[in-house]
């Protein structure tokens, strides 16, 4: 697992052998793991994003849409 991305609300983790990568919002505590074809289709999308809007506004707004709707609030035991 390497961290490929962190802001104040969230954080990006890749896992290279599982071709993978996880989303989680740190604010209301939901994950997203993305494996093949959709890992493949967010990957494409955040290179997407232009190089000079890529400052941390524009892309934990990307991250939290992506999200919406998707994402797994995390449970503890």
């Amino acid at each position: 697992m390497n961290v490929i991305y962190s802001s104040e609300h969230f954080w990006i983790f890749a896992y290279p052998a599982q071709q993978g990568f996880e989303l989680l919002d740190k604010e209301t505590l939901r994950t997203l793991f993305l494996q093949g074809p959709s890992a493949s289709h967010f990957s494409q999308a955040m290179e997407e994003i232009p190089e000079d809007e890529r400052d941390e506004e524009t892309i934990d707004a990307f991250l939290d849409d992506y999200c919406t709707g998707s994402a797994q609030p995390i449970v503890f035991h």
